[in-house]
């Protein structure tokens, strides 16, 4: 059926016959199309049969599980094999000193195996498509009855975004917000160009990245609830550093969230360390 919208003529389609259409054409446009331009998945190296945007196949983006530990930190929620390293409150050693900047954490899963291949995938090969399945295992981590007033992405040094063409952490928090009905303010500048924290000891990081970070002229974030969103929390010293800023500008609560971190229990476990 044709009509006119003001503008020029357009046809409109039954959402029906769209469907049925879609249901028979599909799988064998996605045949010839994977006949024309044959690919493998990026992660398991098995051939793609389907169209996407993302090298990925269906199985390996399904195959992430959530971390679980039996004992973890009750403020950083860093897992442990055992209750040893926690307080009475359940508090980890470095929160008990007051070294981390943040109220809470959230992530997803371990940084290893597929998860790990997938976060390299987005922040070191441009595959920018997978801000959405990965943003979407960072809003699955945030517990649904929590509220917050604003979400804040973990910001680049300019030099390392120019290098990069974007920022990972800025296309997450627009996933997490879209998910979440929440604005996004990128309030927070990275001011010195850090060296890699790899490597580092806690001590060396946090002093690696202190005076890193610097809130915009004219951001208001007293009172607020902010949610800071990354790609990795390892020993949390650079979300640490990046939330005692928030908090100096006010700030009355600052959780981080993330896709995955460094698991310490699985490098003790293949070391064989009790």
């Amino acid at each position: 059926m044709l009509y006119n919208e003001g503008v020029g003529w357009r046809w409109v389609f039954s959402s029906a016959l769209l469907a049925n259409f879609g249901r028979s054409v599909l799988p064998l446009a996605e045949k010839v199309f994977c006949a024309l331009f044959p690919d493998d998945c990026r992660v398991c190296g098995e051939p793609l049969h389907e169209i996407s945007r993302i090298p990925v196949c269906s199985r390996c983006l399904r195959q992430p599980t959530a971390i679980a530990a039996d004992y973890y930190c009750t403020d950083c929620k860093t897992p442990f094999l055992n209750r040893f390293p926690l307080d009475e409150q359940g508090r980890c050693t470095m929160c008990r000193l007051g070294l981390t900047g943040f109220d809470t954490v959230y992530t997803f899963g371990s940084y290893e195996d597929t998860l790990r291949e997938l976060i390299h995938l987005f922040k070191y090969n441009q595959v920018r498509p997978l801000a959405r399945p990965l943003g979407a295992l960072v809003a699955r981590a945030i517990p649904r009855e929590h509220r917050f007033d604003l979400i804040v992405p973990m910001p680049l040094h300019w030099r390392k975004r120019w290098a990069r063409g974007y920022n990972q952490s800025e296309l997450l928090a627009k996933e997490v917000a879209r998910r979440w009905g929440v604005p996004v303010g990128e309030i927070v500048r990275r001011v010195k160009a850090t060296a890699p924290q790899a490597g580092l000891s806690n001590s060396k990081r946090r002093l690696n990245v202190s005076g890193a970070f610097r809130i915009r002229k004219g951001a208001n974030i007293k009172g607020l609830r902010v949610l800071l969103i990354d790609d990795v929390l390892t020993t949390g010293a650079t979300a640490s550093a990046c939330a005692k800023v928030l908090k100096r500008a006010g700030a009355s609560h600052v959780a981080v969230a993330a896709v995955a971190r460094t698991d310490r229990r699985i490098t003790l476990e293949r070391s064989g360390t009790p």
